[in-house]
């Protein structure tokens, strides 16, 4: 039997993280839409995981699919859920309310253990320097202290924003990864974490 592909791991971690989230499986329309593909390109994938033995569904019913537990934590492994909480600007900070948006499944692998984490939508190209692009989502580990240099959700008069950060002799840093905007200084700076990763949706 062959190995799955990227994307049948990533068709079958979002089935997974569905299921686990609203106690039912999702449609294949709504496996289309999330990874923005056609509904046959959907169909097709789950096909190939039923062929796979890691899923079985009834064409003829809707949200009838179920997971083969052992292939799937085989295929898998552990996948965790992390919150959705607002839009981070990587340009002028905007305001962001911490509003739960839903959740994003992200690997074990991507993540180090004992640690918290929340995901945050990213507005802007002020970061594209750092390959950091408009609708990305920024993966962030919950700190309140990072190092010279790394790159961190701060706050700032009550905004959000995402930039390499620095600490200088009087006052705060925050650099932008691209010479079309000027660094943010300001001497009342709070940090809310450190980005851990990044997660780029190609449409």
């Amino acid at each position: 039997m062959k190995e799955l592909t990227k994307r049948q791991k990533e068709v079958l971690s979002f089935i997974a993280a569905y299921i686990k989230n609203h106690t039912y499986p999702p449609t294949i329309r709504e496996i289309a839409d999330h990874f923005s593909i056609s509904v046959k390109g959907a169909y097709d994938h789950i096909t190939a995981l039923k062929r796979k033995n890691c899923l079985k569904h009834d064409d003829k019913r809707s949200r009838t699919m179920e997971l083969v537990r052992s292939k799937t934590d085989e295929n898998l492994g552990t996948v965790y859920n992390i919150p959705i909480v607002g839009t981070v600007a990587a340009g002028i900070p905007i305001l962001s309310e911490e509003n739960w948006e839903g959740t994003i499944t992200v690997h074990q692998s991507a993540l180090k253990k004992n640690r918290t984490y929340f995901a945050l939508r990213v507005r802007g190209d002020s970061m594209s320097g750092a390959g950091i692009m408009d609708g990305d989502m920024a993966i962030i580990e919950k700190l309140n202290v990072v190092r010279n240099g790394e790159i961190a959700v701060a706050v700032v008069d009550d905004a959000v924003t995402l930039k390499r950060f620095y600490r200088e002799n009087s006052r705060f840093k925050l650099q932008a990864e691209n010479p079309a905007y000027k660094p943010i200084f300001s001497r009342d700076v709070r940090i809310l974490g450190r980005l851990a990763q990044i997660i780029r949706n190609y449409k």
